[in-house]
C-alpha cells in the first residue's frame, strides 16, 4: 500500500480527505479512468466506508479538486488536484523505474568533443524511456568551427546547405540561386565548399562562371554562420519525443494533440519556461492552465517537468519534459533528477579534457577582432574554419596550378 492511502485515528478530517485525493490522483494516473468510492475503497482505502469516501469526493469537488462527467460516474482530478499530487511529492519522489536507470546510465563516462550531438542523443535518450517530449536549451561553446558543408538538391533553384561543427552542432540554410542547379553541379559546389574548409582536392576543370558561383556561396553561408555564432541571445533549443505522446488514449483526440503541438511548436515559450527553472535552479513543474500563456488554448491538456543541468556547478541550461496532466511525475521527478546529474558530471568531465569553455548569451566581439581577415579569396582563411585549411589547401592551390602550366 502507497504511504498516500495509509489512514491513522490520530488523523484530522482535512488530511484524510487529502490522502483520499491523493490515492485518487495515484489510481487515476495509472489508469486514466474515472475513479469511483468503491474502486478507491479497494485501491487501498479498505478502512474506509464507501459512504464515507463519496462524502470526502463531494467536499474535494466543491473546493475545486475533482470534477464529475456525470451524476452516477466516477470522479476526475482536476488542474489543482493535479497541481497539489506534484507539490506533495516533488521532494519525495519514487524510484525511477529501474530499466530507465539502465538506459539513462548509457549517457554517463562519455568521452566526446561533440558537445551539441551528446546533448541531442540525451535529450532522445530521456524521451524514450519518460514517454514524453522532451526540449533542453544548450549552451554553445568558444572555439567551435565548421568541418563540413553537404549540399541537398531541392528543386532547380534552391539547395539546402547543411554544415556540421567540431562539437557537433548542425546548421541548416537554404540557398537560392539564379542558375539551373543539377546533380553533377550540386557535388562539384560540394567538393569545392569541403576544399575551402579542409584541403580537400580542388574539383578540376571548374569554369569561370561555375568558379564565381561557389566562391559566392561559400561566402554567404561563412557570413551566416558567423553572424549566427557571434550575435546569438538564446541558448539553442532541442526538441524530440513528440510522437510518443501517441501512446497516450488523451492524445488520439487531434483537437487536444494539436493544442498541444502549438505549445511544443512555441519556440519562445519553450525558453521561457526553461530560462525560468534555470533561474529558480530548482525542478519546477507547471500543470494544465498554469500553461496557458504559452499554448493556443486558455486551458491546455499538458503538463511540464523541468530541471537544470550544470557545467562545474553552474546552472548551464535546462531540460523540460511535456506529456498529458496525468503523467506519472513521482518517478519523473526521480528520472529528471538522475538525467541532470548524468549529463552534469558528463559535460563538466569533458569540457575539462578538452578544454572547451561556454559562451555567454550576448553579442561576440569576435568579428571585430578578426576583422583583418578576407572572406574572398581562396588563400585566406575564412572565419571558423577548420584550423588545418589554410596549409593544405595552399598545397592543393599549387598542386592544381602546376597541372595548368
Amino acid at each position: 500500500m502507497d504511504a498516500s492511502t495509509t489512514l491513522t485515528p490520530k488523523m484530522g478530517k482535512q488530511e484524510r480527505e487529502k490522502r483520499v485525493l491523493l490515492g485518487l490522483v495515484d489510481f487515476y494516473i495509472k489508469t486514466g479512468k474515472p475513479v469511483g468510492s468503491n474502486t478507491l475503497k479497494e485501491a487501498g482505502f479498505g478502512s474506509l466506508s464507501s459512504a464515507t469516501i463519496r462524502n470526502y469526493f463531494a467536499a474535494l469537488e466543491e473546493d475545486g479538486y475533482l470534477s464529475q462527467q456525470h451524476a452516477s460516474g466516477g470522479r476526475i482530478p482536476t488542474d489543482k488536484a493535479f497541481h497539489l499530487y506534484a507539490s506533495t511529492y516533488k521532494d519525495d519522489p519514487s524510484p525511477p523505474f529501474t530499466d530507465a536507470l539502465d538506459d539513462l546510465s548509457l549517457l554517463q563516462d562519455i568521452e566526446t568533443r561533440a558537445i551539441a550531438a551528446y546533448l541531442q542523443k540525451s535529450a532522445e535518450q530521456l524521451a524514450r524511456v519518460t514517454r514524453s517530449a522532451v526540449f533542453l536549451s544548450a549552451p554553445r561553446f568558444e572555439h567551435d568551427f565548421i568541418t563540413g558543408i553537404k549540399l541537398v538538391l531541392v528543386d532547380p533553384g534552391r539547395a539546402i546547405a547543411i554544415m556540421t561543427t567540431d562539437f557537433g552542432e548542425i546548421i541548416t540554410q537554404i540557398l537560392h540561386v539564379d542558375v539551373k542547379l543539377t546533380l553533377f553541379m550540386i557535388k562539384r559546389l560540394e567538393s569545392y565548399f569541403n576544399w575551402r574548409l579542409k584541403g580537400k582536392e580542388k574539383p578540376e576543370a571548374m569554369s569561370t562562371q561555375e568558379e564565381k558561383l561557389a566562391q559566392e556561396l561559400y561566402n554567404e553561408l561563412l557570413v551566416r554562420y558567423i553572424v549566427n555564432y557571434t550575435n546569438f541571445q538564446d541558448n539553442d533549443l532541442y526538441r524530440t519525443g513528440f510522437s510518443t505522446l501517441l501512446a497516450y488514449p488523451e492524445y488520439r483526440d487531434p483537437t487536444v494533440l494539436a493544442n498541444t503541438f502549438s505549445l511544443f511548436e512555441n519556440f519562445h515559450g519553450l525558453r521561457m519556461l526553461l530560462t525560468e527553472c534555470e533561474k529558480l535552479n530548482t525542478l519546477k513543474f507547471w500543470i494544465g492552465s498554469e500553461l496557458a500563456g504559452h499554448a493556443q488554448n486558455s486551458n491546455p491538456s499538458c503538463s511540464v517537468i523541468s530541471i537544470p543541468y550544470y557545467v562545474n556547478n553552474y546552472p548551464a541550461g535546462a531540460i523540460g519534459l511535456l506529456g498529458p496532466t496525468r503523467m506519472p511525475y513521482r518517478p519523473l521527478f526521480g528520472m529528471l533528477r538522475h538525467f541532470s546529474a548524468i549529463i552534469s558530471k558528463t559535460l563538466t568531465n569533458n569540457l575539462y579534457k578538452f578544454k572547451i569553455a561556454l559562451r555567454p548569451s550576448k553579442p561576440s566581439t569576435f568579428a571585430s577582432q578578426q576583422s583583418g581577415m578576407q572572406l574572398i579569396g581562396e588563400t585566406h582563411r575564412l572565419l571558423l574554419e577548420h584550423k588545418s585549411a589554410t596549409a593544405s589547401r595552399g598545397k592543393s592551390t599549387e598542386r592544381h596550378r602546376r597541372k595548368e602550366s
